[in-house]
C-alpha cells in the first residue's frame, strides 16, 4: 500500500540511542534478531506475513529535511549527528522467512545485519509491520479451517484500527485462504474484486424491502446479493425468491441472500430449503454479523447450512489476541555475540539458521535452531532477502503467500491446527548454537562484574 515511510515514525529512544553510537563511534555491523517469545493462548502457529511492507519500508528509509529540522529544533542533538541522519539511507542485510511460513515460539521471523545506528532506528516500524500483518494472517488463518472448505470474505475495514491495519486484514486474510473483501482499495491494489452488496440503512432508506431489493436487481442484475434481515427473516426470504424468479426471466440470476443477525442456524437451513425448493440452487447463503473462528465452528456443528462466511471484526481486530509477543533483540556488534540475560528472557546469540524436518507423514518433526553458517539436516526456512540495502529479487506477492501457506498447513501436526487447547511445538537448539550461547553468557557475565 503506497504510503509515506518517514524515518520518524519510531520511538524517541531509537535515536537517542543512535546519538550516543555515533558520537562514541560506535557504528560497527550488527545483527538483531525478530521474533516472537511466546505465542498468543489458542494458537498453535504463527503465520509469518509482513514481510513485503517490510522490505518496502528498508527500501525506501530515509528521513527528510524537515524531519531533521524538527530534531534540531530539539535542541538535543549535536549538528554532526543531524547532518549524518540527513544522508542516511538502510544498507544492510536481511534474511526472513517468507510469507506463507508457519513458525513458533523462538523462531526468528527476520533478521537484520546493518551498521549499528540502521539497524536500530528501523527496530519499531519493522516490529510494527510484522506484527500487524503476521497477527491478522493467524487469526484469518483458524477462521479459514473452521469454514471447513466454505468460502471466507473479509468484511473488517470499517472496525479495524485505521486504514492500515484494514490493508493489512485484507492482505493477510487472502494469504490465509479468503476469497475476497469489502475494501476497495485493497481490492484494487491486490488484483482481486471487492465483495459486498447493502447495510441495512440501504432497505431503510426505501422503508419498503420489496421496492430496495428490485432497485438493487435492477442496478445489479449480476451481483446481487440480498440482506434479508431488515425486518422479518422469513418475509425477506419469500421477497428475495421473488425477485430471483424477475431476474431468471431475463437470464440472469439471484447471487445470494444474507443473513446478519438472529437465529444464524435456523434461519440458514430455512434459507436453503426456500431456495432449493425454488429451483435457486445455486444461489448461496451468505452469513455474517460478529463471527470468528469460535463461532464458525459453532455454527457449524449446530447443522447451519452456509455457503460464504462474511468476517469481520473479529478477524480484523484478532479480538482475542490483538498482539504478538515479538522482540527485536541484538545478537551481534562489531563481531562480538550479544545476548540478553533475564530471567525468562534471556535470547539467543549471534545470527541464525532455522532447519525444517518431516516425518514420514509429511508432517512437521522438529525444527532446529542454529548457527547461520551451520549444514544441519532439513530445509534451510530463512531466506536472504535484501542485501545492499535493496530487495534480492521481487518483493513477495500475496498469491506466492497463499500458495506456500497451503503448503506449510498440510504439514502441521494435529495439536497445531486445534482452534481450542492447540499445543506449538518447542524449537531445538544446535549443539554448535548452545556452545556458542554458553560462552557468549559467560563472557557476559564476566564484563559484567564490577571493578574495584
Amino acid at each position: 500500500m503506497s504510503e509515506s515511510y518517514a524515518a520518524l515514525h519510531t520511538d524517541f529512544y531509537q535515536i537517542t540511542m543512535s546519538a550516543v553510537y555515533h558520537r562514541k563511534g560506535m557504528n560497527a555491523e550488527a545483527t538483531f534478531s525478530l521474533f516472537p517469545h511466546d505465542l498468543p493462548a489458542q494458537r498453535g502457529y504463527i503465520l509469518a506475513a509482513g514481510l513485503a511492507d517490510a522490505l518496502e519500508y528498508l527500501r525506501r528509509f530515509r528521513f527528510t529535511s524537515e524531519e531533521v529540522q524538527y530534531l534540531a529544533s530539539l535542541n538535543r542533538f549535536d549538528p554532526s549527528f543531524l547532518e549524518m541522519l540527513a544522508g542516511l539511507r538502510f544498507s544492510g542485510e536481511v534474511w526472513a522467512l517468507p510469507e506463507g511460513t508457519v513458525c513458533f515460539a523462538g523462531e526468528p521471523l527476520m533478521e537484520v545485519t546493518a551498521p549499528l545506528i540502521e539497524a536500530q532506528l528501523v527496530e519499531t516500524r519493522l516490529i510494527q509491520l510484522i506484527n500487524l500483518h503476521s497477527t491478522l494472517a493467524s487469526k484469518a488463518a483458524r477462521c479459514a479451517q473452521a469454514a471447513d472448505g466454505r468460502v471466507c470474505v473479509d468484511f473488517s475495514l470499517r472496525r479495524t484500527q485505521g486504514r492500515e491495519a484494514g490493508w493489512a486484514a485484507a492482505r493477510s486474510s487472502a494469504i490465509a485462504g479468503f476469497t475476497g473483501t469489502s475494501n476497495v482499495e485493497a481490492s484494487r491494489i491486490l488484483g482481486t474484486v471487492p465483495v459486498g452488496t447493502m447495510a441495512h440503512a440501504y432497505v431503510e432508506a426505501f422503508g419498503d424491502e420489496s421496492a430496495s431489493f428490485r432497485a438493487f436487481a435492477d442496478t445489479f442484475p449480476d451481483g446481487t446479493v440480498l440482506l434479508v434481515d431488515t425486518y422479518d427473516s422469513v418475509e425477506g426470504l419469500h421477497q428475495a425468491v421473488q425477485i430471483a424468479g424477475e431476474l431468471r426471466q431475463k437470464g440472469k440470476r439471484l447471487v445470494g441472500v444474507r443473513l446478519d443477525s438472529g437465529d444464524l442456524v435456523g434461519m440458514s437451513r430455512q434459507a436453503r430449503q426456500m431456495l432449493d425448493a425454488a429451483g435457486l440452487e445455486e444461489t448461496r447463503v451468505v452469513v455474517s454479523g460478529s463471527l470468528d473462528e469460535f463461532r464458525m465452528a459453532e455454527l457449524m456443528s449446530q447443522g447451519a447450512m452456509v455457503d460464504v462466511f462474511g468476517v469481520g471484526t473479529k478477524m480484523g481486530s484478532s479480538a482475542d489476541a490483538p498482539y504478538l509477543d515479538l522482540a527485536y533483540k541484538l545478537v551481534t556488534y562489531d563481531g562480538r555475540p550479544t545476548l540478553k540475560l533475564s530471567t525468562g528472557k534471556e535470547t539467543w546469540a549471534c545470527p541464525k539458521q532455522l532447519w525444517r524436518t518431516l516425518d514420514g507423514d509429511g508432517r512437521i518433526a522438529r525444527d532446529v535452531l542454529g548457527l547461520r553458517e551451520e549444514k544441519l539436516a532439513g530445509e534451510p526456512l530463512l531466506q536472504r532477502v535484501m542485501a545492499g540495502g535493496q530487495p534480492t529479487g521481487p518483493l513477495p506477492t500475496w498469491q506466492d503467500a497463499q500458495r506456500r501457506f497451503q503448503e506449510q498447513k498440510a504439514t502441521l501436526p494435529e495439536p497445531c491446527l486445534r482452534l481450542l487447547d492447540p499445543r506449538p511445538l518447542t524449537i531445538t537448539p544446535s549443539r554448535e548454537l548452545e556452545k556458542v550461547q554458553q560462552q557468549a553468557r559467560q563472557a557476559a557475565l564476566q564484563r559484567g562484574k564490577r571493578s574495584f
